[in-house]
């Protein structure tokens, strides 16, 4: 995947230039619509509410250069709030790079997103992010940080202008505040500045965190995405073909990835990452202007820590700990929050950990094929479960925590790589006493490049992303089916951009926030929707 990354960055510059005609009958699409996905709205409930404007900042050369400022409650709308809404707008022009951003309010890391790649005449993008599980955090003034690197030069001419907005809806009869954890604990060490890490292989995000003696369910939220070569972990082949095929390009370290977490050294659990594309990945016009899965808003992953609350609530610092995946050959940004919920009736819930089997990953790999003209399956079949019992106001309670997925990945190159095909597919779930968690993320892409030098070059691709998500058995019911189907590509011909062209679909289908079945079926050609059908 690598290989063609350099031409595509050259061809990021050249989508916003003056183009000469074509010798060929392909399309050049230099403007698009903006951005949009078909992710259901967050619902907002009709009581009294109160926004405020946490940030008008604009992202120039802003590498290492956060905004940072304060987010104070209005006073108009104290809490308790049934629901607070964080609204993220932005606006560009130009060219420039997908960015990523992060967001944090009192060191807890609230949001996660990528900027999508701007037009000559400017793109306008927004969207919503329900954060009321960070209410506690928000009843005082509160650091609010957001850190978005980016670079402005005569080349990559494109700024980020953004505005959040944060709306408090007061809570009443009818529309009560959530019960929800009460407690939130950052893993950032300073809530002034940016609280993700880039870490690369043998680094560890290393957090000291204080939970509530009377703590008695602990869960931990983590946000993880690779850069650089491991941007396309998911299209990565063994180490060892990439090094004997230097010049070809490829990334190494395989195409299985997890993030593990572990507290006072003990493994605690791990996830399996979705194979997140940026809006500039694989070929910029496949996300134009639908936006890949998880580019836009980003979910996190959830990872049950209350069999170790036993060890946790004695007042003291713990180490919790963050680990990339092993073997990477870049970095990848980790970060994070504890959430507590506590018992209000002891002073202290004591408990013990009763089983903690969290293995290394049996991962199989297998090549067939010879030089660049290769065909790499790798299959894992992974499983991992915590236990333990809590003494709380109830009596004793059994707490457990497990996951269990399987990956399967089929990577063919030929023609000397210059074609590369992945077909990727992991299923399984994650569960909590009682509460499954399930997953299936789906993922094929299929490159063709034809590479003569910098000036003239093709790249056709095509790719297919699916994410359901599914929640039974504990709180909420939960069920989503969103999948994209996009084509395109980009070419030169004597240094003129000749070929800039894409046509893509997205549909998404479960239950809304409300719990009502809604769906979204969105069609579009040449930067522009052409269809849009929804259930509103």
């Amino acid at each position: 995947m690598r290989r063609y990354l350099i031409a595509l960055f050259a061809a990021v510059a050249a989508l916003s230039v003056v183009t000469a005609a074509p010798a060929s009958a392909d399309t050049v699409v230099t403007d698009y619509q903006d951005p949009l996905t078909a992710l259901p709205p967050v619902s907002r409930p009709p009581t009294e509410h109160c926004t405020v404007t946490a940030m008008q900042h604009v992202f120039a050369n802003s590498y290492g250069q956060p905004f940072v400022g304060t987010l104070t409650p209005p006073p108009a709308c104290a809490g308790p709030w049934s629901k607070v809404v964080l609204n993220w707008t932005a606006k560009s022009q130009g060219r420039q790079y997908d960015r990523l951003a992060g967001l944090w309010i009192g060191g807890a890391e609230v949001l996660r997103t990528s900027t999508p790649e701007p037009d000559p005449s400017g793109i306008t993008w927004s969207f919503d992010r329900d954060i009321t599980e960070f209410a506690p955090l928000l009843h005082q003034a509160q650091p609010f940080v957001v850190d978005l690197g980016n670079v402005v030069n005569d080349t990559y001419t494109g700024s980020y202008d953004v505005t959040v907005t944060v709306t408090y809806y007061r809570a009443d009869r009818a529309h009560p505040a959530p019960k929800q954890a009460d407690t939130v604990l950052p893993l950032a060490a300073d809530g002034a500045k940016p609280g993700w890490q880039d870490l690369s292989d043998g680094q560890n995000y290393t957090a000291q965190v204080t939970v509530p003696p009377n703590t008695a369910k602990l869960t931990a939220e983590i946000y993880a995405r690779g850069g650089g070569c491991e941007e396309f972990w998911w299209s990565n082949v063994p180490t060892e073909l990439a090094q004997a095929n230097p010049s070809a390009g490829l990334c190494g370290g395989g195409a299985y990835r997890e993030v593990e977490v572990t507290v006072d050294g003990k493994p605690a659990g791990v996830v399996s990452p979705y194979s997140v594309i940026y809006t500039g990945g694989v070929a910029p016009m496949l996300w134009r202007p639908i936006t890949a899965i998880d580019s836009i808003v980003t979910l996190p992953y959830t990872i049950d820590l209350s069999p170790f609350i036993g060890q946790l609530t004695d007042g003291k610092p713990h180490t919790v700990q963050l680990i990339p995946p092993k073997g990477i050959v870049d970095l990848w940004t980790l970060g994070g929050n504890l959430f507590a919920t506590t018992d209000p009736h002891v002073q202290r819930v004591t408990g013990s950990l009763l089983r903690d089997d969290v293995p290394a990953a049996d991962v199989h790999t297998t090549t067939t094929g010879s030089g660049l003209d290769d065909k790499i399956v790798t299959h894992v079949n992974r499983s991992w479960r915590t236990a333990g019992v809590l003494h709380t106001s109830a009596g004793i309670v059994p707490v457990s925590s497990s996951g269990q997925w399987t990956f399967d990945n089929t990577t063919t190159l030929a023609d000397s790589a210059s074609q590369q095909n992945t077909d990727q597919h992991v299923l399984g779930s994650y569960g909590s006493n009682g509460r499954v968690d399930g997953f299936d993320f789906a993922l094929t892409a299929d490159v063709t490049q034809h590479i003569v030098d910098d000036n003239n070059y093709r790249i056709d691709a095509t790719v297919h992303q699916g994410r359901r998500l599914w929640t039974v058995g504990g709180g909420v019911p939960a069920l989503s089916d969103d999948s994209i189907d996009t084509s395109g590509g980009f070419g030169r011909t004597n240094g003129v951009l000749s070929y800039a062209d894409g046509q893509s679909s997205e549909k998404w289908s479960g239950l809304a926030d409300t719990g009502r079945f809604y769906f979204r079926d969105i069609d579009t050609a040449h930067g522009y929707v052409t269809r849009d059908v929804s259930s509103h």
